[in-house]
């Protein structure tokens, strides 16, 4: 039978969303290299997998890479909001379906509240994900955890490692082994801390996920203030 879950959060994130919806609209571009380019296609707003194992970065200006792109036959599509915003309606539509309390985070991200479902959460989830790919098309990765940030963090190891099949509850983890994870994480990745204010963390020795997890809440608000 299935246990009672108290405090739950899911992260559902589409993968690589904009270049996902381009492949929807056009499956031959399945396995190929893809970016998508911002207004008046000035720099890399998103890319596939494909196009990140090129070593094309998000953000970098086109021109810095177009001959990459030309000779790695790379798709360049030019960005399509007014498509991005319709596929994102369709997704966080079936999103909200799987829990009581949705908050959509952005165009391609949704936390969900699953605080007191009676189910399994790793097959809620798989459900889910299944169901967003086969009526929209699109991808999507799902991080579990008892708060937004482990949600946050959970949903980062889903899309790194294929054994979990896209969904992945933190919680899982023993001690040594979420500490090891926390390790890996440099604290600017952490949901909230911004460039800034991981600069002023590194200056204190606060350099990782782990670190800052361990750090003394009186140095975090000193360093931070009360609202980071």
């Amino acid at each position: 039978m299935p246990k009672f879950n108290q405090q739950k959060f899911a992260l559902v994130d589409c993968n690589n969303f904009y270049a996902s919806c381009e492949r929807v609209f056009d499956p031959k571009l399945e396995r190929q290299p893809i970016v998508v380019l911002s207004n008046n296609d000035g720099c890399v707003i998103a890319r596939s997998n494909e196009a990140k194992a090129l070593g094309i970065k998000m953000g970098v200006p086109y021109y810095q890479v177009k001959d990459l792109m030309i000779n790695k036959s790379v798709v360049i599509k030019s960005s399509n909001y007014p498509l991005y915003g319709d596929m994102s309606s369709r997704v966080m539509s079936i999103v909200g379906e799987y829990a009581p309390v949705q908050e959509v985070y952005s165009i391609d991200e949704s936390f969900l509240d699953l605080s007191g479902l009676m189910v399994n959460l790793n097959t809620h989830m798989q459900a889910l994900k299944n169901q967003v790919k086969s009526w929209t098309g699109v991808p999507v990765c799902i991080g579990i955890g008892h708060t937004k940030v482990r949600a946050k963090l959970a949903n980062r190891i889903a899309k790194i490692y294929p054994r979990f099949n896209g969904v992945f509850d933190i919680d899982v983890l023993p001690d040594n082994r979420f500490e090891k994870l926390l390790a890996s994480v440099d604290v600017g990745d952490i949901w909230g801390v911004g460039s800034k204010s991981a600069l002023k963390l590194n200056r204190v020795g606060i350099t990782t996920a782990l670190n800052f997890y361990k750090a003394d809440i009186g140095i975090i608000e000193t360093l931070l203030g009360v609202n980071g």
